[in-house]
């Protein structure tokens, strides 16, 4: 299993600073700083819980899709 850094976004940019903005170049920037599933989970029940935007809850999703991805992608030997 491939392991990424773990993330600090949520230490930066909590979900309430980052969500509060409406600048999707802003969010797409923070989105592609979270490295690991518990984090995107932890921006989902935050939108969920405030603004719910479509938008922003596809491109959480999307990214959640991709870190799966990541880790059952089969280990290779350099």
């Amino acid at each position: 299993m491939k392991q990424l850094a773990p993330t600090r976004i949520a230490e930066a940019l909590p979900p309430e600073k980052l969500l509060e903005t409406s600048q999707l170049g802003l969010i797409r920037g923070g989105i592609a700083c979270m490295h690991d599933i518990p984090t995107v989970q932890q921006y989902v029940a935050y939108e969920n819980q405030h603004e719910r935007r479509r938008w922003v809850l596809r491109m959480l999703a999307n990214r959640a899709s991709m870190l799966r991805e990541l880790e059952i992608e089969p280990e290779t030997e350099d």
